[in-house]
């Protein structure tokens, strides 16, 4: 098995892992025994736990961005239709990697670092979406404000339906309905207020 092979499977099996037993229960050593390999082998892989989940944190963000690009190339340019694949497309890939996201997520979360990562991953959603959305908006740019509420529309939604709370296809209409709102609010000039002003 080549090295990158390897690490294709140690991915594969990591998200097994956690998808069957939590992300707390995600270590390199329970890893190197599902894995049905070496410690070493896995530890020259990831380094720590914490290279660990920024790798399926990674991969995860790599799968949402292909399927949203694939989306995109093949939507109308319409804002119904390109909203609609950014609904559709994160809403998907959330349902694709089931429970386990939000755990690899809150794990993110108790590392500086490792919150860096997500936040430099969201960033670079957010931006595109800001691409994507901008013909629609007008000549007028889409308040970062706004799409960071979309984004954790997105997340909320995406999260919900995940667990069974609501269905996909709710959380799909209602997060078109966000994207839709946000950038027919950026057209008329009255982006969304950040604060106020005494």
């Amino acid at each position: 098995m080549s090295r990158q092979e390897r690490y294709e499977q140690l991915v594969r099996v990591a998200w097994q892992l956690v998808r069957e037993e939590g992300t707390e229960a995600l270590s390199l050593g329970r890893l190197s025994e599902r894995a049905e390999v070496t410690k070493p082998v896995v530890y020259d892989h990831f380094g720590t736990r914490a290279g660990l989940l920024a790798v399926l944190y990674q991969d995860f963000d790599e799968r949402q961005t292909a399927l949203m690009d694939e989306a995109l190339d093949k939507s109308k340019s319409t804002l119904a239709s390109r909203a609609a694949v950014i609904a559709s497309s994160y809403v998907e890939c959330v349902l694709l990697q089931g429970r386990e996201i939000p755990g690899v997520i809150a794990a993110l979360a108790g590392s500086p670092e490792l919150e860096k990562i997500k936040r430099d991953y969201r960033s670079v959603f957010i931006e595109k979406c800001r691409r994507v959305l901008a013909p629609f908006a007008e000549g007028v740019e889409i308040p970062t404000v706004s799409l960071w509420a979309m984004l954790g529309a997105a997340d909320a939604l995406s999260d919900a339906a995940a667990v069974g709370d609501i269905t996909a296809e709710q959380a799909k209409a209602e997060l078109l309905e966000t994207i839709t709102a946000l950038v027919a609010r950026a057209s008329r000039g009255k982006p969304a207020k950040s604060s106020r002003r005494g």
